[in-house]
């Protein structure tokens, strides 16, 4: 047969998305692959195929390592940085997601779907490829979300079969898809919804809440009627409606000598320990507060989850700069916080609405709750 025709009837097969990695002696590397399965349960086995010139290919069977990251719907921009399709400052395509070291010491994919943490166990070549056998020694996965599907040289993502056939639901127009950003969602969307749902019982709802790039990725992907995010130079959407403008406030331990102040100035903070949110936009955000004032932050620690901010902060690891503030002044684990405003002037946060109509929910539906959420904002003083 020839292989171009069989390449083309491959192509319309779909397949999850992984990135192989390996670490080691013998160097860090990563490819995407859509040639992963399992191969046995007892005991536990899977195989992946990577093509024989891949960088990755020679220091995954020096390494004998391998992480097997399945990738999430939010997750195409991680795919096509180690696909080559996304180029990354510098050509470290690890810099473009967080990820710890396995057991093994393969890379890990933070948030991942399924994570297989594997020793490589055999491997051989079969025509350009070469057959990496793999046993798991760990296996990590989240319990939310849905895997990236490749086919059709396109990627799109399995649904759950209660959206075809679940007795009792309302028919799809009737479901309205919303993306959030991850520290906005907490806030504002049960509210939102509650309040909704008293005039509009029939409606049903499906949530993300991720970082700007998985929401970007989503959009790209057609998966949201709404989304629900910080306004950022990076979103060029004319038909984006502006909800309410949040001012950024200091998070600090209750003990912290600075503590007592009705107010705080960046200039007596730019030479503390600063515990940054390092999720895009918030981290160049709260950063460019300093440079605004002509000051540099001296950032200690960062971390990508709202509440391992706060909980470093309320132990005494540094300050942090933060727009939302939960009604409880507590870290997880029952420290006192305490937020007080910033003396300088400084560029206010937006909250920003961004609608798809027609995506899955009717347009209806999509504009009747976009306006629900514009009155729901219309006393935080846009």
């Amino acid at each position: 047969m020839d292989p171009q025709t069989f390449i083309e009837g491959m192509s319309h097969a779909a397949s999850t998305v992984s990135v192989i990695t390996t670490d080691g002696p013998h160097g860090r590397a990563g490819v995407t692959v859509s040639a992963m399965a399992s191969v046995s349960a007892e005991p536990p086995t899977l195989l992946a195929c990577v093509h024989h010139l891949s960088p990755a290919c020679e220091k995954l069977r020096k390494n004998g390592v391998m992480g097997v990251n399945v990738l999430g719907e939010d997750q195409s921009g991680i795919s096509d940085t180690f696909a080559g399709r996304r180029k990354v400052p510098g050509e470290d395509k690890f810099s473009c997601a967080q990820w710890n070291p396995g057991s093994t010491g393969a890379p890990l994919l933070d948030d991942a779907l399924i994570n297989f943490d594997c020793r490589i166990t055999r491997q051989f070549t079969v025509g350009t490829h070469i057959v990496f056998i793999a046993s798991p020694v760990a296996i990590h996965f989240r319990e939310y979300g849905r895997a990236l599907v490749y086919a059709n040289r396109a990627y799109g993502t399995a649904r759950n079969l209660d959206q075809f056939v679940g007795a009792g639901h309302p028919p799809a127009s009737d479901t309205l898809r919303i993306g959030c950003f991850a520290t906005i969602g907490p806030f504002f969307i049960p509210q939102l919804v509650s309040r909704f749902l008293d005039r509009h019982p029939a409606t049903r709802f499906e949530f993300f809440e991720g970082t700007e790039a998985g929401l970007q990725e989503g959009i790209d992907h057609h998966r949201f009627d709404l989304v629900m995010m910080y306004d950022s130079p990076a979103i060029r959407d004319p038909g984006k409606v502006e909800l309410a403008r949040t001012a950024p406030h200091v998070l600090l331990p209750a003990q912290h000598f600075l503590a007592d102040r009705s107010s705080i100035s960046l200039k007596e903070l730019a030479s503390q320990p600063m515990v940054l949110l390092d999720i895009s936009p918030s981290r160049d955000y709260f950063t460019s507060l300093f440079r605004e004032q002509g000051y540099e932050p001296h950032i200690a620690y960062r971390s990508p989850s709202f509440e391992t901010v706060r909980g470093m902060v309320a132990n005494g690891l540094g300050f942090s700069i933060l727009i939302s503030k939960p009604a409880n002044a507590m870290s997880y684990d029952g420290r006192a916080l305490v937020s007080r405003p910033i003396t300088e002037p400084v560029t206010h946060g937006c909250v920003v609405l961004r609608k798809f109509p027609g995506h899955s929910a009717s347009p209806e539906l999509v504009h009747l709750f976009a306006g629900h959420c514009e009155s729901f904002f219309a006393g935080w003083g846009i």
